[in-house]
């Protein structure tokens, strides 16, 4: 777990870099994450040295040259600020800096040093070079929890939306749809808008949470490290900083695709066994951009439309996924939104529709949004849907999106236990990370996903006995509804289509008792006031 110290130390080399004029929050994660690999690619060397030297060998097809040891991390670390700088932003060594050498090591150096093409330094001065530098140094880099948690850190402090409609997904949320979709240790996992890879990484978490003892079996290590996650990501900047979050949690040699998904050059097909995402909202591409074969699924513009067709296109049959939609994709009236619902609900298996609440997104926006979960099967079978009314997922629903205490830390904290004290120092991050992972039955007012997750787990039958979920009244937060009577509503998924709302008749007194009430209490008022008036003379 990361420590409050070194948390202090990002944050002050994070104003650091904000008051020497680098504003853009993706910009400094980046410049943070190429030190990040310096000093990955210098201890991956160092472990070499040490085999060959045991042994009286060379290091074959080393990184850094015996002429090139002063660009080592090793080497650039123990000098001075300027000299350091120099050796950044000056060809001294070789006729290259530190940082064209980076540019150069290529797929040796693994997938990150895959995707260096445009990469550009932007560390102003030597004094926060130094500065970051030396708090890299402090950070356990043998230690996934720690280098993990530190870079999920970086990323929680992108306060705005990037360009083209790029934000970052919630952990928490990412976090409750991972736990619903229970990977596989034969899982074929993809994110075709991957960001910063938070799905990729939560998925591979789930195993080192839920079945660690995978890890023995060399078989399971060679597919998760290698064959197991995919992402693809058109933004440069973004696959960058998704391969760093990905070897940095353990995943050293994950598929990242640097295309965009939707166009004709990504012919990807059958391929994976879940997909889990949160595609761009609000896009509108030319025809003439997307491939062809999205079309004939879903003839539209609309980049959520078109990853919908784009998912059931490369799921093998028998793939899930689990899909971050807006709203509008569950009621609009367009010929394009009735024909991905109806494709989802009469080609394959649609399973869950859960309703967010349209604070989730924020501070980088205030759409409503939910989130459906659908099997490809290529012949039908959608029988119910489960749908779920999520008020609450734990935090604020305003800007700040401050973590909310439930109702067991609220009491802890009132004896005085230091678990509650525990709680209440957690970060944010922490508390997203952990949020999901440890649910129970127990609903509470301030965070419905702990339930969610029970009663998603419950619809699977235990010892031939039927879930409650199936004799639920349409007035609670879930329930199921039947396939047909979706069919009958124009394949309508909006939940306020089936949800039924009680109203409470309100019984007021006759108003000659209310006006009698009133003059009784006009009458004990002005009792009071001739009782203080004697009581002051």
């Amino acid at each position: 777990m990361i420590t409050g110290e070194l948390k202090s130390q990002v944050d002050k080399i994070w104003e650091a870099f904000w008051t020497g004029g680098t504003s853009n929050p993706l910009t400094v994660i980046e410049q943070f994450t190429y030190l990040l690999f310096l000093r990955r690619v210098d201890e991956r060397q160092q472990l070499e040295e040490k085999k060959a030297n045991l042994i009286g060998e060379s290091v074959q097809n080393p990184f850094y040259t015996a002429e090139e040891q002063e660009l080592r991390w090793s080497s650039f670390i123990n000098k001075e600020p300027e000299t350091m700088f120099d050796l950044f932003t000056k060809p001294l060594v070789n006729n290259k800096t530190v940082f064209d050498h980076m540019k150069e090591l290529g797929s040796q150096a693994g997938v990150f040093a895959q995707y260096m093409k445009g990469a550009t330094f932007m560390i102003s001065t030597p004094k926060l070079l130094d500065q970051v530098v030396q708090m890299i140094a402090k950070i356990k880099m043998d230690d996934r929890d720690t280098k993990g948690d530190l870079y999920e850190y970086l990323l929680s402090k992108i306060a705005s939306a990037g360009t083209n409609g790029q934000f970052r997904t919630p952990r928490h949320i990412i976090q409750m749809m991972v736990e619903m979709t229970e990977p596989t240790g034969e899982d074929l996992i993809c994110d075709p808008s991957c960001g910063s890879a938070g799905f990729l990484v939560a998925s591979g978490e789930y195993f080192h949470q839920h079945h660690a003892d995978y890890f023995h079996d060399k078989t399971f290590r060679d597919h998760y490290n290698s064959t197991m996650f995919t992402g693809i990501e058109f933004d440069s900047t973004m696959l960058r900083i998704g391969a760093m979050n990905l070897q940095l949690h353990g995943i050293e040699n994950p598929e990242l695709i640097g295309k965009d998904a939707l166009s004709e050059s990504n012919d990807i097909k059958d391929r994976f066994t879940l997909i889990l995402a949160n595609p761009p909202f609000k896009g509108s591409l030319d025809y003439d951009g997307v491939e062809k074969s999205l079309l004939q699924t879903v003839k539209t513009k609309k980049t959520e439309l078109l990853f919908l067709g784009l998912m059931l296109r490369m799921l093998k049959t028998g793939g899930r996924a689990a899909v971050i939609i807006p709203d509008g994709v569950l009621f609009g009236s367009s010929k394009a939104h009735k024909e991905i619902r109806k494709e989802i609900i009469d080609g394959h298996k649609l399973e869950a529709v859960i309703s967010m609440p349209s604070g989730v997104f924020k501070p980088y926006a205030g759409v409503s949004t939910a989130v459906i979960f659908f099997t490809k099967t290529n012949s039908g079978g959608t029988e119910n849907v489960w749908f779920y009314d999520m008020q609450a997922d734990g935090f604020s629903l305003d800007d700040k999106r401050t973590p909310l205490k439930t109702r067991q830390s609220e009491k802890a904290a009132a004896e005085g236990t230091k678990e509650a004290k525990k709680e209440t120092d957690e970060t944010h991050v922490e508390i997203e990370r952990d949020i999901t992972t440890q649910y129970s039955d127990i609903i509470h007012e301030n965070n419905n996903i702990p339930d969610i997750i029970a009663r998603w787990k419950s619809l699977n039958p235990q010892n031939g006995k039927t879930s409650d979920e199936y004799n639920r009244n349409r007035t609670e937060q879930s329930f199921m509804v039947p396939a047909e009577e979706i069919r009958s509503n124009d394949y309508d998924l909006s939940i306020n289509r089936y949800k039924e709302i009680v109203y409470e008749e309100v019984q007021y007194a006759p108003p000659a008792e209310i006006i009698a009430e009133i003059e009784s209490l006009n009458k004990q008022r002005s009792e009071a006031l001739e009782t203080l008036k004697k009581l002051l003379s």
